[in-house]
């Protein structure tokens, strides 16, 4: 994941400080949506808080693809926990799924429970 990314696509990304290009995932309409990780990391009450926050950051939670992405390639950037993904458990929605960092495992949550946040944003080119 440390290859050298094209200087067309930096200045594309405009990546502000501290903020990490993870990877590019190539749409069927041919299109690439990169995802770069921001360089914050907080403990949030609940699914609910760590949305708000994601989105007042400019940002949003990783979705479940993204995050087995992030444990698989880029795991030194996340403490050795859980942490909210951005998509609500299709047949529970009081639930959440989320990716532990300390075991590689996905499951869900209930929403309520405290757990880490990582925001991502997304530039599709």
């Amino acid at each position: 994941m440390n290859a050298p990314i094209a200087p067309e696509l930096l200045a594309a990304l405009d990546l502000k400080d501290g903020e990490k290009y993870a990877f590019g995932i190539t749409l069927p309409d041919g299109k690439t949506t990169h995802t770069i990780l921001l360089p914050v990391d907080e403990e949030v009450d609940s699914w609910d808080a760590g949305m708000e926050w994601a989105k007042n950051l400019g940002g949003d939670l990783p979705d479940r693809a993204e995050q087995a992405l992030f444990n698989k390639y880029m795991p030194e950037e996340f403490q050795k926990d859980a942490y909210w993904s951005n998509t609500q458990h299709a047949g529970d929605s009081g639930s959440a799924w989320y990716q532990g960092f300390d075991n590689g495992y996905q499951g869900s949550y209930y929403k309520s429970c405290e757990c880490r946040a990582r925001p991502v944003r997304r530039v599709t080119i």
